[in-house]
């Protein structure tokens, strides 16, 4: 039914950028706030950043000024927009989608910023 599927991963060297894209189907994107979050093998999740319905941001501390996230509901998609990319940010990148009653995830796409 709901699906959340994500992209844009991949290996970059640090102080490189990367567009994570997350692509939804069976809901209508632009009802819902959507948000990223990542994880880290022997860590809990981490949240990174929210996009409401109406389409006001907000950011972890961490990551506020480096990423941007944004919203394109004509195309039932959530993106994630990272810049100057540190060794700490490798995670497997998550997108989720809020209902009243379902909070929805995507498999991950897996970023690794290394050199």
């Amino acid at each position: 039914q709901v699906q959340l599927v994500e992209s844009g991963g991949g290996l970059v060297q640090p102080g490189g950028s990367l567009r994570l894209s997350c692509v939804a189907s069976g809901v209508i994107v632009s009802m819902y706030a959507m948000a990223w979050y990542r994880r880290t093998p022997g860590k809990s999740r981490e949240w990174v950043a929210t996009i409401t319905e109406g389409g006001s941001t907000n950011y972890a501390d961490s990551m506020k000024g480096r990423f941007t996230i944004s919203r394109d509901n004509a195309n039932q998609a959530l993106y994630l927009q990272m810049d100057n990319l540190e060794p700490e940010d490798t995670a497997v990148y998550s997108c989720q989608l809020s209902t009243l009653t379902t909070r929805y995830w995507g498999q991950g796409t897996q970023v690794t910023v290394s050199s």
